[in-house]
C-alpha cells in the first residue's frame, strides 16, 4: 500500500499538471454551413457544444485555410489536433498564448511545404482532460482493481475513456467533417497531432486506428505517468502501425517537464528501429534545448511537425 500511496502521489501532480486549463467560451457564433464556395481569407469555424455518445460535449475548431474552395477537385488533407482551445486563439488558451496554427499553416500552404490542409480542433472538457488523453492499453492494467482506485482518488473517475474519445473522432467527428468539408477519406491524407498528454493520445489514435489515420504527432510527449505510462509503452512493438503506410513525429525540449522525457523516448525510438521505421523518413525525433513545456514553446516550433506530416 506505500507504494499505492507514493504512486498516487506522482500521478496527482502529473493529472495537475495536465488538467489545470480552463474552458472558456469561444466567441464565434455556432456555424452549419459554409456558405461561400471560395474564401478569401483563412477563417477558424466553431462548433459549439458538439454532441457525442461516446463522451461529453465540447467545442469544436474547424480551421479553412485562405482560399479553401468548397467545389475543387483536389480534396484537403485533414489534421486532427487536440486541445482545441490553445490551437488557434489566445483567448482562449489558458496560458494566453496559442500553438498559431492558423498562421503557420497558411504560411506553409503559400510557400508550397505542404498540401492544402483543414484542422479540426475538439477542445478537451478540462476536468476529464487526462481521462480521456491516457492510453487505456493494457486494459490489465489500467483497468485492475488498485488502477481504478488510484485513478478515482487522483481524477474523481475510476475508469479512463480514451477509446470512447477516440470512438467520438472517428465515429462521429471525421464523418461529420467529411461531409461537411471538401476533403480526402484517405488514410494518408488524415494526421493527428497534440502535445503532452495529447501526444500519448495522438500515438494511440494511430495505433489503435491505423486504417483512419496515416500520421501523428506527438509533441513533448508526456511518457513518465507512473504504472500507466510504462505500461503503455510496452504494448507498441506489437501496435505500432506498418511503416511502409504510415509516419510519425516525435519532439520534446530540455526544460520544465520536459527535462525528464528523454529516456522515455530513447526507449520508444528503439521501438520505432526495430518496428522498421527509418529516421528522417516516416520518422522524426527532435530534442530542442531550452525549450520548455508551454504554447509557448510549441508555437515556436510547430511548423516542423505540420511540414513532416502534410507535405
Amino acid at each position: 500500500m506505500n507504494i499505492l500511496k507514493s504512486i498516487s502521489v506522482i500521478l496527482i501532480l502529473a493529472i495537475l499538471i495536465s488538467c489545470k486549463q480552463q474552458s472558456k467560451e469561444g466567441e464565434n457564433p455556432v456555424a452549419e454551413t459554409i456558405e461561400e464556395t471560395v474564401i478569401k481569407q483563412s477563417e477558424v469555424v466553431v462548433y459549439k457544444d458538439f454532441k457525442s455518445k461516446y463522451v461529453d460535449a465540447r467545442h469544436v475548431e474547424v480551421f479553412l485555410p485562405s482560399g479553401y474552395d468548397a467545389s475543387s477537385t483536389e480534396k484537403y488533407k485533414v489534421l486532427y489536433m487536440h486541445d482545441g482551445q490553445n490551437v488557434f486563439n489566445s483567448k482562449t488558451s489558458y496560458t494566453g498564448i496559442d500553438w498559431g496554427v492558423d498562421e503557420a499553416m497558411d504560411s506553409l500552404i503559400n510557400l508550397g511545404k505542404i498540401k492544402n490542409t483543414i484542422v479540426v480542433a475538439p477542445w478537451n472538457t478540462v476536468n476529464k482532460r487526462f481521462s480521456e488523453y491516457m492510453p487505456k492499453a493494457p486494459a490489465e492494467v489500467s483497468e485492475n482493481p488498485q488502477a481504478k482506485a488510484s485513478l478515482k482518488e487522483n481524477t474523481g473517475y475510476d475508469a479512463l475513456y480514451s477509446d470512447e474519445y477516440l470512438k467520438f473522432l472517428v465515429e462521429e467527428l471525421k464523418p461529420f467533417i467529411d461531409k461537411t468539408y471538401n476533403v480526402s477519406t484517405k488514410t494518408e491524407d488524415t494526421s493527428i497531432m497534440g502535445s503532452s498528454m495529447g501526444g500519448l493520445i495522438s500515438l494511440y489514435a494511430i495505433c489503435k486506428y491505423p486504417e483512419v489515420f496515416g500520421a501523428a504527432g506527438c509533441v513533448s510527449t508526456h511518457w513518465p505517468i507512473p504504472i500507466l505510462g510504462e505500461a503503455y509503452i510496452k504494448t507498441l512493438p506489437a501496435t505500432l502501425p506498418d511503416p511502409a503506410t504510415h509516419k510519425i513525429y516525435f519532439d520534446f525540449g530540455t526544460e520544465g517537464l520536459d527535462a525528464q522525457y528523454e529516456p522515455f523516448q530513447k526507449q520508444v525510438d528503439e521501438m520505432m528501429v526495430a518496428k522498421g521505421y527509418i529516421k528522417d523518413n516516416n520518422w522524426i525525433t527532435k530534442k530542442f534545448d531550452g525549450a520548455g513545456h508551454n504554447e509557448k514553446s510549441w508555437n515556436e516550433r510547430v511548423h516542423i511537425p505540420l511540414e513532416f506530416l502534410l507535405k
